[in-house]
């Protein structure tokens, strides 16, 4: 392939900003149709973002002869059907996060990728961007020595419409759509991140619960997991707190010291050793998305590899699966 011509099955909030205009600001990549089941939002994002073919149908938009690789940005519920007849209709597949709603779906749709040949990568975009590599080349630098464990507290207060008389939760804390809760939506980005810096966890258990019984999915999970290398990692994640206890901070901590960042809301990297405390501050680029679908169309072309693919992408789901199986 040497030019790629993107269709979204999809296009909703994610793909205004993060994804959606970067397939046109990379070189040999156009987006060229979208798709969404209302058809009025598929023809309004189509104009708004100068995007020539729209559909309300995806085995319309996978069947178009002119789109010859495929986005899917829906809910987790359809990850699975979608890359599937994308793989078996010959069009390489770039699928959001979480990969499918368990490991098991992960797990069949990396086995359509292997009969079929064709490519499948995981929207994990952290790995490209400058601000992740940056911790890894720290860490993999021994600025702080041999790594001993690895912290995560993630803690956020209810969503506005989660909340109140009137709540009306959204799909990511239905489990029948997304899998999980906010734990599976955001829990996926980070384990998928501490295999890219530290290799393969091997073992992981916890404890997932519903306390606020605001919506369906568990509110809050503990976890301690275990690294191939023998690192140790734990972490608490909860979205039910007051704003003010609002948290989201990662600690790698090493023999001589220790490197703090944040997964999703700050830009610094703090290293802290004995002999000082160095600051990194690596803002985001406008388009999130945009140095990994660079560096998918450059694995596309046969000029590059890009650092998340569905083998790569299935590993967080079946972590998660590990921490959440209820006794």
């Amino acid at each position: 392939m040497n030019q790629i011509n993107w269709g979204i099955i999809g296009c909703g909030n994610v793909t205004e900003v993060k994804s959606g205009p970067a397939f046109n600001k990379v070189e040999h990549s156009k987006l060229i149709a979208v798709m969404r089941r209302d058809a009025s939002l598929a023809q309004d994002y189509a104009q708004r973002h100068q995007v020539p073919k729209w559909y309300s149908n995806a085995d319309e938009l996978i069947n178009d002869p002119e789109v010859n690789a495929i986005y899917i940005a829906t809910p987790p519920d359809t990850h699975l059907s979608y890359a599937i007849k994308a793989m078996q209709a010959g069009k390489p597949v770039y699928v959001e996060k979480p990969m499918a709603r368990n490991a098991e779906e992960c797990d069949r749709m990396n086995a359509v990728s292997r009969e079929t040949g064709v490519p499948l990568f995981v929207a994990y975009y952290r790995r490209a961007l400058p601000y992740f590599q940056k911790v890894k080349s720290l860490i993999e630098s021994g600025v702080i020595g041999d790594i001993r464990f690895v912290n995560i507290v993630l803690q956020w207060q209810p969503y506005a419409e989660e909340t109140g008389p009137d709540a009306k939760p959204k799909w990511r804390v239905n489990p029948e759509v997304s899998g999980g809760g906010h734990f599976h939506d955001l829990a996926s980005h980070q384990f998928d991140l501490l295999e890219y810096f530290l290799g393969p966890i091997v073992k992981a258990t916890g404890f997932s619960r519903n306390q606020a019984n605001l919506y369906e999915a568990d509110d809050i999970t503990v976890a301690n997991w275990e690294f191939e290398n023998g690192i140790l990692g734990n972490g608490s994640w909860c979205f039910t707190v007051h704003p003010n206890q609002r948290q989201d901070l990662a600690t790698v901590i090493g023999s001589k010291g220790q490197i703090s960042f944040s997964f999703f809301e700050k830009f610094d990297i703090i290293v802290h050793t004995a002999e000082s405390t160095e600051v990194f501050y690596i803002p985001y680029p406008e388009h999130v998305q945009q140095p990994l679908i660079t560096q998918i169309v450059a694995d596309l072309r046969g000029m590059d590899k890009s650092p998340s693919t569905g083998i790569t992408g299935a590993r967080s789901s079946l972590i998660m699966d590990w921490i959440v199986k209820h006794e």
